[in-house]
């Protein structure tokens, strides 16, 4: 008798875009991956919807690919940025949505007519790079994600650790100076406030500020409010001393967060993931060279920093798998 395939559907949910995506139950493709932007600014309920019609065009792609049928798909596996409660599916707070006490995982849910799972974002990406990606073979993973915030993800002998409420892993959120950025968590000197997209384009027109002699400005027509961290990696490529600059103090204020972090739970892979990945080794090299100056050797020399190896998909492929974790109990 000939076992149908069964699919499950992932949704990794941030706060610039929405990507969702489907695999079959033994990981071993991605299937109808799309994105749309979140226009989180629309409201809980508005991005409710994009995110039902998102995973109903994913189920009607796949259904038409491989021939499944409804039935074949498990349900749906949800990232979403943090603090989340995971036993009751809630979004605690989202300081890039604006969301408190939302019951997420069973408005989407009860839209698809799917059992579903949330979890949070960058948990999910850590765990789509050790299931599929860069952190393949590793037992010790510490994951960031980078974009509009930067999340974290920790996989401790082989299992993705939540701690005792959900919170662990935001490593977004650790204090790399006490006094320092106010960030949108309300804290001060966070790592986000200082090395996520937004805040590195921020940093980049401060300098512009002050020095407007760059590139950067040709590459946004002189609008400075035209700025991202895209920007920024472009301009640093082609040499531009500013964008050279801030490249070089991301990476340092990274190096420092991920210094703590080894430090602490000695991991044996950092996967880093988002746009930042982008800048390739002008950022990689010398945020490994920060990491060296301060973690403790040992550390060092049992783990390797590499960037995502699923750059568009990670968190997507990352839901999957803890839908599979949590509902099947095997991953």
């Amino acid at each position: 008798m000939t076992v149908r395939e069964q699919f499950i559907v992932g949704v990794d949910l941030g706060g610039t875009n929405i990507a969702a995506g489907a695999m079959p139950t033994d990981g071993t493709r991605e299937i109808a991956m799309r994105m749309a932007p979140t226009h989180g600014e629309e409201g809980s309920a508005a991005v409710v919807d994009r995110i039902a019609a998102m995973i109903e065009d994913v189920i009607a792609q796949t259904r038409l690919e491989t021939g499944a049928e409804r039935s074949d798909f498990l349900g749906v596996g949800i990232g979403s940025p943090g603090p989340l409660d995971r036993l009751r599916g809630v979004v605690i707070v989202t300081p890039n949505l604006g969301w408190r006490d939302f019951p997420l995982r069973d408005e989407v849910g009860s839209r698809v007519n799917l059992p579903a799972t949330l979890d949070n974002d960058a948990n999910c990406a850590t765990l789509g790079e050790f299931w599929c990606g860069a952190a393949r073979g590793g037992r010790h993973v510490m994951g960031m994600t980078i974009g509009t915030g930067i999340g974290g993800g920790l996989i401790l002998d082989g299992k993705l650790y939540h701690g005792a409420s959900d919170i662990a892993g935001e490593i977004g959120h650790t204090t790399i100076d006490a006094t320092g950025r106010r960030c949108k968590c309300g804290n001060y000197g966070c790592l986000e406030a200082y090395a996520s997209g937004p805040a590195i384009a921020e940093r980049a027109r401060e300098v512009l500020d002050v020095d407007g002699d760059s590139i950067l400005l040709d590459l946004v027509g002189g609008d400075m409010s035209r700025i991202t961290a895209q920007t920024v990696f472009e301009a640093s490529k082609r040499g531009d001393p500013i964008a050279v600059e801030v490249v070089r103090d991301t990476a340092h204020f990274l190096g420092v967060g991920i210094s703590n972090l080894l430090n602490i739970f000695n991991p044996d892979t950092v996967v880093i993931a988002g746009g930042v990945t982008q800048a390739g080794e002008q950022l990689f090299e010398p945020l490994r060279a920060e990491v060296r100056r301060r973690a403790f050797k040992p550390a060092v020399d049992a783990c390797r920093i590499v960037p995502g190896a699923l750059p568009l998909s990670a968190g997507v492929v990352g839901a999957v798998a803890t839908f599979k974790a949590q509902m099947l109990g095997d991953l």
